[in-house]
């Protein structure tokens, strides 16, 4: 008996040492159905549309953002085309009609929009002289833009005389350039629309 005693119990000694050397077997995921890989696919496909759409949108927007601020700065040029006036004279010259009426039709596109007309003169006269013949030629160009509609609260009026000379050559050539009036946005030119818009 003890040897029949002995064989079990190495017999279940042997049962022991091999159920514990056993590995455990790997978990094998079954394989995926048809739908689900087309399913996948189509997700992925659609996820990739969606950033392709998004990025699109984005450079779109950019190009727009791009685009406006070209069309606002063309309109702060035209707005800041001077003008000339022959020798002391401050009435509006043919050439510069045309600049005035563009800088009306900016204006009443944009109704915040609020300017300042500076008035120049060139070197020859006295000081005060030149002062008021500046202020002549800025109130000229406002006039003519109020009679094309615009506001004359929306027009300040200011002069420098001789002070702020383009050119300080004493010729002919720098004095015509000398007699002008220039113009600067002094409110409402952050997002300036186009006529007609």
């Amino acid at each position: 008996m003890t040897q029949r005693f002995a064989s079990v119990a190495l017999l279940g000694l042997a049962l022991a040492v091999t159920a514990c050397g056993k590995k455990e077997e790997p978990v094998v995921q079954p394989p995926p159905m048809a739908g689900d890989g087309a399913r996948f696919n189509q997700d992925s496909a659609d996820a990739a549309a969606r950033a392709a759409a998004d990025r699109a949108a984005a450079e779109a927007a950019r190009a727009a953002a791009v685009a406006a601020e070209a069309a606002r700065a063309a309109l702060v040029n035209e707005l800041a085309e001077t003008i000339h006036f022959n020798y002391d004279q401050f009435d509006i010259g043919t050439a510069d009609r045309d600049k005035l009426t563009r800088k009306a039709a900016i204006m009443r596109a944009n109704p915040a929009l609020r300017i300042r007309v500076v008035g120049h003169a060139d070197e020859r006269g006295s000081d005060e002289y030149n002062i008021a013949l500046g202020m002549r030629r800025a109130v000229a160009a406002k006039d003519f833009m109020v009679r094309l509609g615009i506001d004359g609260s929306r027009v300040e009026v200011a002069s420098l005389g001789e002070e702020v000379p383009l050119d300080p050559t004493a010729n002919e050539a720098a004095w015509a350039a000398n007699r002008r009036g220039e113009f600067e946005i002094i409110a409402g030119g952050q997002s300036l629309v186009p006529p007609g818009s």
